[in-house]
């Protein structure tokens, strides 16, 4: 275990770079590519801040290609805070993310539907 501070925030962080598979980190699936320049761990606020940076940039896209990017994700069933949901005033609320992982719409009307779906009135 290595103690550590986040490159970002200089949060003390712990770092098990003798087994990532037990590190934090491998809970959270491997949505940003591979960064030549990146040289120091962050901790879990900042690369959760880090991967929907990322994540805006998908959404800018197709819906198709947005549904392609997320399909590896889909049989990942872990909900992870802040990624697949916030809570807000004691309800989750699913992300866009968590909805395009899923891969269809339920026609539910979604705060954060990525299919453009919306209830006529």
């Amino acid at each position: 275990m290595l103690q550590l501070n986040c490159s970002q925030c200089n949060t003390l962080l712990t770092c098990n770079v003798n087994d990532i598979s037990a590190c934090w980190c491998s809970e959270l699936p491997a949505i940003l590519p591979l960064d030549a320049e990146a040289t120091a761990c962050l901790c879990r606020t900042c690369t959760l801040a880090k991967i929907n940076h990322f994540l805006q940039h998908i959404y800018t896209q197709p819906i198709k290609t947005q549904l392609a990017f997320a399909r590896p994700f889909k049989n990942n069933d872990n909900l992870i805070a802040g990624l697949d949901y916030t809570m807000e005033n004691n309800y989750m609320v699913f992300s866009k993310w968590f909805f395009l992982k899923r891969g269809t719409c339920c026609k539910n009307n979604c705060k954060n539907c990525p299919y453009g779906y919306k209830k006529q009135k």
